[in-house]
């Protein structure tokens, strides 16, 4: 079968003390984990994990400290909504969401690690190299740094709990709904943004991605206002648009 490679991103303060404690007690698990010590598993960005997919990795692990007892209080629960986001981006991009996998590990549990680390590995050799379409992949990227999604995914319990500026408090099936509207909305318009690296109207990029042409237009005109997507000129009396090129952080050309 072929090797597959999984990037691990560890808590400093739980889960990468237990990964240094299954390796002092001799606990072994495969070497297809790639660990990368961080802070705290709130601060791994869902654009970090779709970058390491769309260079390479197979798998991605987040392992953070048990709910109570993140050092920085609530950073496992925001960790919670990213890869909730996350998944959901991928799964739009045509890649199986249990390729990315959250777990709680402390710093005790040396042999807890060692046994999560053997089956996610299982799991990930299962499914085989990951395959997928790089715009697709791409435009995931781009939709992950929308801040609409951002401010979703760190207010989500504040909005179920205390409701949002209005007093409006929403239900799970709300927020969850919502949230998928969200990650659907984005991914469309970050697709026909990487769609609009070359000059193409409505009607060609509303038959490449398979959407209707008003959608098509509608997100388009929202791109133009953000700046992000311009005219480039008439053809036959049909416009046909361009992305804008951007520096660090834009559109990638």
């Amino acid at each position: 079968m072929e090797d597959v490679k999984i990037v691990g991103f560890l808590c400093n303060w739980c889960c990468y003390a237990g990964a240094d404690l299954a390796g002092v007690s001799r606990f072994q698990y495969p070497p297809t984990i790639r660990i990368i010590r961080v802070m705290c598993s709130g601060r791994v960005d869902p654009v970090i994990i779709l970058d390491a997919f769309l260079y390479g990795a197979d798998g991605v692990f987040v392992g953070g400290c048990h709910p109570g007892d993140c050092h920085y209080l609530q950073g496992n629960y925001y960790a919670e909504k990213k890869i909730e986001v996350t998944r959901r981006l991928l799964k739009e991009a045509g890649v199986e969401p249990k390729r990315l996998r959250l777990e709680w590990v402390s710093a005790s549990e040396g042999e807890r690690f060692s046994k999560v680390m053997k089956e996610f590995s299982e799991e990930i050799k299962a499914f085989g190299p990951v395959r997928f379409e790089p715009e697709a992949l791409e435009a995931a990227c781009l939709a992950a740094a929308d801040y609409r999604l951002r401010i979703v995914a760190t207010k989500a319990r504040e909005l179920l709990e205390m409701g949002n500026k209005y007093g409006e408090v929403f239900t799970r099936h709300e927020l969850d709904r919502l949230l998928a509207d969200m990650v659907r909305e984005e991914y469309e318009a970050k697709r026909i943004l990487v769609k609009l690296k070359a000059p193409k109207s409505v009607k060609e990029i509303a038959s490449e991605l398979n959407l209707k042409p008003n959608i098509v237009l509608r997100h388009i005109m929202d791109l133009k206002r953000s700046e992000l997507v311009a005219l480039h000129e008439l053809r036959d009396h049909t416009p046909v648009y361009i992305a804008q090129k951007r520096g660090e952080g834009g559109v990638i050309e």
